[in-house]
C-alpha cells in the first residue's frame, strides 16, 4: 500500500496540519500519481468545518489534482510511467447505471465516489484528498493534460473550470445569445473565460465596480453593478441566459427578473443555506430555475482538451502547502485571484 502524507483536518475546529497515511493498493487498471499542483476550492474549505453536515475525519481536501505518472497497472492502456495526469472531484462510479453509461458519471444513479472523505468503493477505506504528496485511481478517472498549458493553472480545471463549461454547454451557449455571470471568483473566472470564447455577449454581475477591470480584461462585454437597482433595471428581460458562481448566501429575484422568455437561470455555487426563490419571475416567462453538477469524465476530457487548444487556464495564486490555513482565511474575505493552487514541492 503507497505511504502518503499530506495535510488534515482532525475536526471541523482545527487547522489543517500535516498527516501521515496509506493510499488502498494499487489494482491492474489503476495509476498512481505524484502529485505536483492541487488547487483550493471553496467547497475544501465548507468541507474541512462541517459545514454540509457531512465531513469525515480526518479529512485530507482537495480535488483539483495535477501530477506525474509513477506506476501503472498491468491492465493501464491511456497512461505511462512519467506522464502528466490529472484527477477531478470524482474517482469511481458504479459504472453500470443508466447515467454511467452514457459517461455523465457526476449523475451516478447510485452516487458518485468523491476524491476526498467519501468511502472507497474498492476496499471501503474513506478517500483522502489532493492536500497529498501521491494519489491510487483507475486510469477510467484520470484525464491527459494537454502539454502546452502550464500544470498550476491547469488545477483548478479540474472542478472550477468543468463546473462552469458542463452548464454553459448544455444550455448551448454561443454566439447571439446574452449570458449573465453572477460572482467573480474561482468558478466566476471561469464561467467569463468560456462565455467568451463561446462567442457570448457576456454580462459581469459584481457587487463591487473595483472589479471591472478584471472582469473586462477576462472577457466580459459588459460589468454591471448589481446593488444598483437603476443598473439592473436596464438589463431587464433581456436574457438568454444567466450562470451564478456565487457561493455565498444571497437573493436570486434581481437576476431572475433580467431573464428573457424561455431563458435559463443556472446555480453552481453552493450556498451554506438555500435560497428563497420569487416563482413569479420564471412562471410569467416559462423560464427554469435548474442546477448543474461538475461534468462527466468524457465531458471533462472534452473541456481540457478545448483548454490546450484555446490556450485557457485559471488564474492563480501559487502557494507553499505551510499558508493552507492562511489561504482559508483569505478565501473567506474573497482575497485572491482567484484561485489558489498548492505547490506540493512544498509539502
Amino acid at each position: 500500500m503507497p505511504a502518503s502524507h499530506g495535510y488534515a483536518a482532525q475536526s471541523n475546529t482545527t487547522p489543517l496540519a500535516p498527516h501521515a497515511f496509506s493510499r488502498r493498493a494499487p489494482l491492474p487498471s489503476d495509476i498512481v500519481v505524484d502529485i505536483e499542483f492541487c488547487g483550493v476550492c471553496h467547497s475544501d474549505l465548507h468541507m474541512a468545518r462541517n459545514e454540509w453536515g457531512n465531513s469525515v475525519y480526518p479529512m485530507v481536501p482537495g480535488h483539483e489534482i495535477v501530477g506525474k505518472v509513477t506506476e501503472v497497472g498491468s491492465a493501464v492502456t491511456k497512461f505511462k510511467v512519467g506522464d502528466t495526469a490529472a484527477i477531478g472531484v470524482l474517482v469511481d462510479s458504479c459504472r453500470d447505471c443508466a447515467k454511467c453509461n452514457i459517461g455523465e458519471e457526476q449523475y451516478c444513479l447510485n452516487g458518485m465516489t468523491l476524491t476526498y472523505a467519501v468511502p472507497d468503493r474498492v476496499d471501503g477505506s474513506i478517500t483522502m484528498g489532493g492536500y497529498s504528496s501521491n494519489y491510487v485511481v483507475d486510469e477510467r478517472f484520470a484525464h491527459t493534460v494537454p502539454a502546452n498549458l502550464p500544470l498550476a493553472g491547469v488545477a483548478p480545471l479540474l472542478c472550477a473550470g468543468i463546473t462552469t463549461y458542463s452548464p454553459l454547454r448544455h444550455w448551448k451557449v454561443g454566439p447571439g445569445m446574452k449570458v449573465g455571470i453572477v460572482g467573480l471568483g474561482g468558478l466566476g473566472h471561469m464561467a467569463l473565460k468560456f462565455a467568451h470564447s463561446f462567442g457570448a455577449h457576456v454580462v459581469q454581475f459584481t457587487t463591487s465596480l473595483s472589479k471591472k477591470a478584471d472582469a473586462l480584461r477576462l472577457g466580459a462585454d459588459e460589468v454591471v453593478l448589481s446593488t444598483d437597482p437603476e443598473a439592473m433595471k436596464a438589463h431587464a428581460s433581456s436574457f438568454d441566459f444567466i450562470l451564478d458562481t456565487a457561493s455565498a448566501p444571497h437573493s436570486l429575484d434581481p437576476y431572475s427578473a433580467l431573464l428573457k422568455h424561455d431563458a435559463a437561470m443556472v446555480l453552481v455555487g453552493l450556498p451554506e443555506h438555500p435560497p428563497v426563490v420569487n416563482v413569479t419571475n420564471f412562471m410569467f416567462k416559462r423560464a427554469s430555475l435548474s442546477g448543474s453538477c461538475i461534468g462527466g469524465i468524457p465531458e471533462t476530457q472534452e473541456m481540457l482538451d478545448y483548454c490546450g487548444q484555446h490556450n485557457i487556464t485559471s488564474d492563480v495564486e501559487v502557494i507553499p502547502m505551510a499558508n493552507i490555513n492562511q489561504a482559508f482565511e483569505r478565501m473567506l474575505k474573497q482575497d485572491v485571484k482567484y484561485r489558489f493552487v498548492i505547490d506540493m514541492k512544498t509539502l
